[in-house]
């Protein structure tokens, strides 16, 4: 089962549950998506949506954070509710671990040896790991590998 036919079966299964959260939060998504196919003229591959929920998941966590700095307590619950119900979408994520045996990998691929390598790095590891990691989390695990 595709991505897009997985997040369709829970849409239905919401509606049918009267679950408006889940429902309007997969909407949302699916509007997306559609926003996507129909500009690039072109059905989305799974890889393709998983970029456009890491996307979504990025926005609500930034927009949670300056809710909550905001004192919007209520705002900041229903981002950060949202924001881990598109996480499960999301490929599972590495572990500390296994990220960081998975960049020592690239930087020996690579041939690595200071931090003026890291953009050969991130290079190879942004698209080796996308999905399963983070930008960021890259990026730091990188710089204390190198540095």
């Amino acid at each position: 089962m595709s991505l897009k036919e997985r997040l369709q079966q829970d849409l239905k299964t919401a509606m049918k549950e009267k679950d408006t959260f889940k429902r309007d939060t997969i909407r949302f998504l699916m509007s997306a998506i559609k926003q996507v196919e129909v500009d690039t003229r072109k059905e989305l591959s799974d890889e393709d949506i998983v970029k456009i929920i890491q996307k979504s998941v990025k926005q609500r966590e930034e927009a949670a954070q300056q809710y909550k700095e905001g004192g919007r307590e209520d705002l900041y619950e229903k981002e950060t509710k949202e924001a881990e119900l598109l996480k499960t979408y999301l490929p599972k994520q590495l572990s500390d671990e296994e990220l960081r045996a998975e960049l020592e990998r690239i930087i020996q691929e690579v041939g690595a040896t200071s931090m003026k390598d890291m953009g050969k790095v991130m290079g190879v590891a942004t698209k080796k790991l996308a999905g399963k990691a983070d930008g960021k989390r890259i990026n730091q695990m990188v710089k204390e590998l190198l540095g």
